[in-house]
C-alpha cells in the first residue's frame, strides 16, 4: 500500500519567512523531522501527510520549512530522539508520552523527559489482539498457554500488552511469549507458528488488512469488568470499537485505545511551532488528511488538546487559545 523506504521526504523548498517586525527576509531551509513508526503501521503514512502539509512548497505550508517523515521504532524511540535532538518531533502513544514526562512506566529507569511537549493529539490508537482464524481464542483469558507476540522490547505496545494480560490475571509466564514487530508477527501467524499478537495503532492498518484478506484473522475482544477496572486505574486508556468489516470477515469488536500524539521539545522556538500548528489546521491540510488516510478524518482541531498527559508546547498552546479550543 505504501512504498517501503527508510524515510519519506515531503517537498523540499527554500522559502522566505517574515521577521517579527513583518519584514520578509530570505533564509536557508529549516529541516523538521517527524519520527513515525514502522512502514507497516499507521504512523508512517500519517506522518507523510503531515510532513507534506507543513512543508513550505508552492505557496503552502510554513515558508522555509522542509519537513520529512522518518520511519522509526515508534513511540519510545521517537521520544528518545526528540530528547537527544536527532529528531525535531515525533509521534507517540499518549501513555508512553505520560510515562516519559513523569519518569514512570517505561521510563522509570531513565528519569523524566522534562522538556517533552505536545503539539497535538491526533487520533485514537486501538489495541488490536489479532488471532489466527480458527484458533479458538475468544477472550484475553484464552491466551493462556498460547504462542503470543507482545511486540518488541522497548515498545509501548509491549507495556500495554502486559497491562491487558495482567487485567485478566495473566503474565508473560502464562503464555509462550515472543517479542516481534507487527510485520514479522503477522508472517508467523500466517505460517501457523504463532497463535496471536498485539498491535497498537489506528485502524485499518495495512498489514492486518492484508493478513485478513490472504489467510483470515479474528480480532479478540478486549472487554469486560477486568477492562473496566483497568481503565479506571490507567486513565490514558479509553473504550473503543473496531467496526464490522474494517478487516475482511471480521465483525464488530469491542476493545480499548490510547491516543496518538505529536510531540516535540520545549527547546523549539515558540513561533516555529505556532506556525506549524496554524498550517496543520488550515483548509488545505484538512482536505489532505481527509483524502489521504482513513485515520486522517479523525485528526480534528476539536480533539487536538484531549488526553493532555504532558504540557502543550507554548507555540501550540498560543494557537489553541486563540482559536478557543483552550480556555
Amino acid at each position: 500500500m505504501f512504498t517501503v523506504l527508510k524515510k519519506i521526504a515531503a517537498v523540499a523548498v527554500v522559502g522566505a519567512v517574515a521577521a517579527t517586525a513583518g519584514v520578509a527576509m530570505a533564509q536557508s531551509p529549516q529541516f523538521f523531522r517527524i519520527g513515525t513508526g514502522g512502514t507497516a503501521g499507521t504512523y508512517y503514512p500519517i506522518g507523510g501527510l503531515i510532513a507534506n502539509a507543513i512543508s513550505g512548497a508552492e505557496g503552502k505550508g510554513v515558508e522555509g520549512l522542509v519537513a520529512t517523515a522518518v520511519a522509526s521504532n515508534g513511540s519510545v524511540a521517537n521520544i528518545n530522539a526528540v530528547k537527544g535532538g536527532s529528531l525535531e518531533s515525533g509521534f507517540s502513544q499518549s501513555d508512553v508520552a505520560y510515562w516519559a514526562y513523569t519518569g514512570t512506566g517505561l521510563f522509570a529507569d531513565q528519569g523524566k523527559v522534562e522538556d517533552l511537549r505536545l503539539i497535538a493529539t491526533l487520533y485514537p490508537e486501538t489495541i488490536h489482539l489479532v488471532a489466527a482464524k480458527g484458533s479458538g481464542i475468544k477472550s484475553v483469558a484464552d491466551l493462556k498457554g498460547k504462542r503470543v507476540s507482545l511486540d518488541e522490547p522497548g515498545s509501548g505496545t509491549l507495556v500495554d500488552a502486559r497491562l491487558v494480560l495482567g487485567a485478566f490475571g495473566l503474565s508473560e509466564d502464562d503464555v509462550e511469549a515472543e517479542y516481534l514487530k507487527p510485520g514479522p508477527a503477522g508472517d508467523r501467524l500466517r505460517d501457523g507458528a504463532l497463535d496471536a499478537y498485539f498491535f497498537v495503532g489506528g485502524y485499518p492498518t495495512g498489514a492486518i488488512s492484508e493478513l485478513a484478506t490472504s489467510s483470515g484473522i479474528e480480532l479478540v475482544p478486549i472487554t469486560g469488568p477486568e477492562i473496566d477496572k483497568l481503565i479506571g486505574e490507567y486513565t490514558f486508556f479509553s473504550k473503543d470499537t473496531v467496526p464490522a468489516e474494517t478487516y475482511a470477515g471480521v465483525g464488530e469488536t469491542p476493545t480499548i485505545a490510547v491516543a496518538a500524539q505529536w510531540v516535540t521539545s520545549a527547546k523549539l522556538p515558540e513561533d516555529l511551532v505556532y506556525n506549524i500548528v496554524s498550517v496543520l489546521w488550515n483548509d488545505a491540510s484538512r482536505a489532505a488528511l481527509d483524502a489521504g488516510h482513513a485515520k486522517g478524518k479523525l485528526i480534528t482541531l476539536d480533539t487536538a488538546t484531549t488526553s493532555l498527559g504532558i504540557p502543550l508546547h507554548p507555540g501550540a498552546e498560543r494557537f489553541y487559545r486563540e482559536k478557543g479550543v483552550l480556555k
